[in-house]
């Protein structure tokens, strides 16, 4: 038996088929455009999704070959963007991503009147134009007979559902994500709902991650030459289902995942949901893990940080990438002066993540001398991230979200040294895993679970996620650091009135 993990992001789609014990058999991916018609607006056209999403699917079954055959399906997904259907099935609009602005004006409004603090309160999320719910009402006040002809909202994972099955579910721990589910109660909030104007009808019905939607339609099956009694099951959020695939089944770990943006998500038992986390803009939702909630800590600008260095300033070290067959990247963090330096950087170069939730901070340099290196600029541009990242760890501590444990994945959990240098700075272990593409395992270890391959998300865990090498703090190497880091700290609010008039 395999199983199949389907990541559906913001810039292309992803499937993974594996077998029980995680490793991969068969896997696809297909990128699709991000239409920008206006600055600010951010867009995808569902019907590319969806043809991306059966390419993939296709591929990755027919290279994984018969010899093991599909049992399941689960569906990681972007968080927030979604698909308008109206009454006869078609589509009402493109889908506002993520970082799409359009609806802030709908925010402002909408925290003015409802109230930040109620809205935390009862979704886990800080008012943001991020979220479906602003996204929503943004198109009913500007798609004319938006709200006569809506019939449902769905996530993608959910639309990917609906297009596989033809039922209609969603997971709790994407739900979370519209800024309109009660992540207590762990259903859609008639409170927030009714305020916005909206029916719950208009949603798919909220269940667990790892729970059996439906069966594959026969002509699906027959399309993508999947057997006929495969289930469709779901998973969730791609960052939970991130964390499931980095083995985060237990409160006090987190996965730390470097990708283009540093994502911190751990896990903890009870919803945390006071006001030093709304204060710094963290969220509070449902794990992929049943009775488990996780929050993301994160900065914008990661591994994008390191692109932007290949290629403003790394022309030497692709031409010798180019020359040896080496990784630019390896080459870069090679070539960063060892220790402490003299420089630092505030990685805000795509604006700033959580805590501060600023999109109008830039990113800078500050202490370049007539001695400052190149190598002095790279270690300046991973100490920002990791300095970063410090900083959201402490507040997640204040905050009552103890961490112990940071397990690695990403393109940043290849390189020894920037994982070393995390675990100094953070002064926890810092474990790097032997996952490729953790959003998509998660979502085959749900599909698992949902048809009883596993008895546990735990035992999923055991039977699939390998550990690699385990970093543990450098001891004085911290202190030199934490004298960096205190001086970190004070950049963001001293350039903080300056980024608004560069």
């Amino acid at each position: 038996m395999s199983l199949v993990g389907l990541d559906v992001g913001t810039t292309g789609t992803k499937a993974v088929v594996v077998d029980s014990r995680g490793r991969i058999l068969g896997e696809s991916y297909r990128e699709y455009p991000l239409y920008t018609p206006q600055p600010g607006w951010n867009e995808l056209d569902p019907v590319e999704v969806w043809s991306a999403v059966r390419t993939v699917l296709g591929e990755a079954v027919s290279r994984a070959g018969a010899a093991d055959p599909v049992r399941a399906i689960g569906i990681s997904s972007q968080g927030e963007a979604g698909v308008a259907l109206a009454t006869d099935g078609g589509i009402l609009a493109r889908s506002q991503v993520s970082f799409d602005q359009r609806s802030t004006p709908q925010c402002e409004r909408w925290a003015a009147d409802f109230g930040a603090e109620r809205t935390f309160e009862i979704t886990g999320q800080p008012v943001h134009p991020m979220y479906t719910l602003p996204k929503l009402i943004w198109m009913r006040e500007n798609e004319p007979g938006f709200a006569e002809r809506l019939w449902k909202f769905l996530c993608f994972e959910e639309y990917v559902i609906y297009q596989l099955t033809g039922e209609l579910a969603a997971s709790w721990a994407l739900a979370s994500r519209t800024m309109a589910f009660d992540v207590r109660r762990k259903c859609w909030s008639k409170e927030i709902l009714d305020a916005a104007g909206f029916s719950e009808a208009i949603f798919a019905a909220p269940l667990p991650s790892g729970t059996p939607v439906a069966r594959v339609r026969p002509e699906v099956a027959d399309e993508l030459d999947l057997p006929s009694d495969t289930i469709v099951a779901t998973a969730g959020h791609d960052q939970p289902c991130g964390a499931l695939g980095a083995g985060i089944v237990r409160a006090g770990v987190a996965v730390d995942g470097t990708g283009t943006v540093e994502c911190i998500t751990p896990a903890f038992s009870e919803p945390v949901l006071n006001e030093t986390m709304r204060r710094n803009s963290f969220c509070c939702y449902p794990h992929t893990v049943r009775d488990l909630y996780v929050t993301l800590a994160f900065c914008f600008a990661g591994g994008s940080l390191l692109r932007w260095f290949r290629d403003t300033l790394g022309a030497g070290e692709m031409a010798e990438a180019r020359r040896t067959g080496r990784d630019v990247y390896d080459l870069i963090v090679g070539n960063a002066t060892p220790g402490p330096v003299s420089v630092l950087a505030l990685p805000h170069f795509a604006g700033a993540g959580t805590p501060y939730f600023d999109a109008g901070s830039k990113g800078a340099f500050v202490g370049l001398t007539l001695g400052t290196t190149r190598g002095d600029l790279i270690k300046a541009l991973l100490d920002s991230v990791t300095f970063e990242m410090r900083v959201n760890l402490e507040r997640l501590d204040v905050a009552g979200v103890r961490i112990d444990e940071l397990r690695a994945i990403g393109g940043g959990a290849k390189s020894p040294t920037w994982l070393q240098l995390k675990a100094d700075i953070f002064g926890k272990p810092v474990t790097a895993l032997d996952v490729t593409e953790a959003p998509c395992l998660g979502a085959a270890l749900c599909a698992g679970l949902a048809v009883g391959e596993y008895a546990s998300a735990t035992e999923a865990v055991a039977a699939a996620v390998r550990d690699g090498r385990r970093y543990e703090p450098s001891a004085g190497v911290r202190d030199r650091y934490t004298e960096k880091y205190e001086v970190y700290k004070a950049l963001y609010p001293a350039l903080q009135n300056l980024s608004p008039r560069l």
